[in-house]
């Protein structure tokens, strides 16, 4: 080997190293000529698992959906130029989702920089501030200060992204011509031995203020927001069976699955349509809320809790950068959600005011479970859908109206079911690309519901079908347009409402679905519907389209919830 190929192969391979030893065993590549070094380092590691895909934007959402199935941090890789550009969506989602992200781009040398090259943009620092970090990394030469100085600062990078509020970093890594490697070569030995992290604690303080707050509270409640994979659910409900407060329940916190028995009382689900009602919601104001986790996804929730402002409002959340979006926050807990739960107990017998809400959350269910307030509109299709859901599978949805119909019929099982969805900027692009990262990652039975903007914005996310194994279902809901915008205020001014904002595109999916040799159904009733979930899976890759029409679901919701609200307001009669 000359002196180039011997410095390039030892700085990829020793950086190819320090990404595996960190954590990071994951890598999502996509082809380009700049980048030919790590891809070749990257493949040919029995240690790193490399997944190709063609388009660089639905790559970093199939990274970002490995990141969240698993909880490791998942490499990107890509050529320069534009290539990079596709990633920012991702990044900018896996930014404010905290997300440990390790974003690779290949890069021309500095000569060729501003000089017209081809393929050469300004790569430094392009993802400005949605990356917690961002290095340039020196050009590979055959020197071990070099190779200190890399794998040093890739350590901290790692680390970086690891540390809370986890989050994505950047390496532009430059690489000069020629750019193949020494396959038959191995890496150099590392000079950094091992990182040893330790963990925030729960102090006595910290005790002190949920024990004093928790005792003077009369009406308190606990607000779960989305968790982590690794969530405890035993540990959990040991801390709120001695608390004795309502629970209420995100869908994307994942504890109304596998809910145990003397705790199903605890667990309201229905939370988002009892407060619809100003009536219900004026006589339950909470005095005390301890939220875990981001602010959940319901709006009438979010509304309650601003108007109602609750003397105290605790926020555990173990970045400093603790999220409020209503500003209520009096007292914040910089610990993790797991570490209260295993270290603070404060038994409470059981309130009036918990069983008011366990007694309306009943009311709201009756309501949801009977048929005649549903007849052939999403929300019928959306109870079926989960129905018919295995245990054991993992359910991934689109922002906009899925992940409103799932927090809205999504009621609590002792089933074995997750549920998934990018709520960190609430975007609907990626989600066919999360769906199958989230798939590969957890390797359980996998839905993706979705409507149809959604998944028009992310089609070439199926590219990855062709290049890997998949085992995905998608429930696609066709309503021609975008159907949340029929619930908001710009549906009353029937003027232009079409053309900015129902965008109907009046396409149907069998075309795609069978470019992809996709299984295929097409269904728009309620009864097909029943069909096709019930019908067995022969193909990695399902599409079941159905036909919605979006003015019947916006009457069907809201006729379901007057009658909620009706049954709720003469709970004492």
């Amino acid at each position: 080997m000359n002196d180039h190929e011997t410095g390039l192969t030892s700085y990829v391979l020793r950086l190819t190293d320090t990404l595996i030893r960190q954590g990071a065993k994951k890598a999502v590549i996509s082809p380009g000529s700049r980048s030919t070094p790590l891809a070749y380092a990257f493949t040919n590691s029995k240690d790193m698992q490399t997944y190709m895909h063609t388009d660089e934007r639905s790559a970093a959402f199939y990274a970002l959906g490995l990141v969240k199935a698993t909880g490791q941090p998942v490499v990107l890789l890509c050529t320069s130029g534009t290539a990079a550009s596709n990633y920012h969506p991702a990044i900018t989602e896996a930014f404010y989702a905290r997300l440990p992200l390790i974003v690779i781009t290949a890069d021309r040398p500095h000569e060729l920089r501003e000089v017209g090259a081809p393929q050469a943009i300004d790569q430094i620092r392009m993802f400005g501030e949605h990356v917690k970090d961002s290095v340039d990394f020196p050009i590979p030469e055959n020197r071990e200060d070099i190779l200190r100085y890399m794998e040093q600062r890739a350590v901290r990078l790692l680390s970086v992204a690891k540390t809370a509020p986890q989050g994505p970093v950047h390496l532009n890594v430059p690489f000069r011509e020629p750019l193949l490697i020494d396959l038959q070569a191995t890496a150099p030995a590392s000079r950094f031995q091992q990182q040893v992290v330790g963990k925030l604690a729960v102090t006595e303080e910290m005790k002190a203020v949920l024990e004093t707050s928790v005792t003077q509270s009369k009406k308190g409640i606990l607000v779960m927001g989305e968790q982590a994979t690794t969530l405890d659910k035993e540990r959990f409900w040991q801390f709120a069976k001695a608390l004795q407060w309502p629970v209420l329940c995100d869908p994307l916190s994942n504890l109304r699955s596998q809910v145990p028995a003397d705790c199903d009382d605890l667990c309201i689900d229905q939370y988002d349509a009892l407060l619809k009602s100003e009536v219900f919601a004026e006589n339950m104001r909470p005095d005390c809320v301890i939220r875990f986790g981001p602010q959940p996804i319901s709006k009438p929730l979010l509304l309650f809790l601003k108007k109602t402002c609750p003397e105290t409002y605790i926020v555990v959340d173990d970045s400093p950068n603790y999220r409020d979006p209503i500003g209520l926050t009096t007292h914040h807990l910089q610990v993790s959600a797991a570490s209260i739960w295993q270290q603070v107990s404060v038994p409470r017998e059981r309130t009036e005011y918990t069983k008011q809400w366990a007694k309306a959350n009943q009311i709201s269910t009756d309501v949801m479970n009977e048929d005649q307030h549903f007849q052939q509109d999403e929300g019928h299709f959306v109870r079926q859908f989960i129905a018919n859901l295995p245990d054991g599978s993992d359910v991934v949805c689109s922002s906009s109206m899925p992940i409103r119909d799932l927090d809205t019929h999504f009621k609590k099982t002792n089933r074995d079911i997750s549920l998934f969805c990018n709520r960190g900027t609430n975007g609907i692009d990626g989600v066919v690309s999360t769906a199958l990262g989230i798939q590969e990652g957890r390797k359980r039975t996998t839905y993706l519901l979705i409507g149809d903007l959604a998944f028009l914005h992310d089609v070439n996310g199926l590219i990855i079908s062709r290049l890997q194994q998949t085992d995905l279902t998608i429930v696609l809901i066709n309503n021609n347009g975008g159907g949340i915008f029929s619930y908001l205020p710009q549906a009353s001014i029937e003027h232009h409402y079409e053309q900015l904002f129902g965008t109907p595109t009046n396409l149907t999916f069998h075309p795609i679905a069978a470019m992809y040799e996709a299984q295929y159904d097409a269904v728009d009733t309620t009864q097909a519907f029943e069909q096709a979930m019930q019908t067995d899976k022969t193909a990695n890759l399902r599409i079941i389209e159905v036909a919605t029409v979006r003015a019947d679901n916006v009457e069907a919701h809201r006729s379901v919830w007057r009658e909620i609200a009706k049954r709720v307001e003469r709970i004492d009669d």
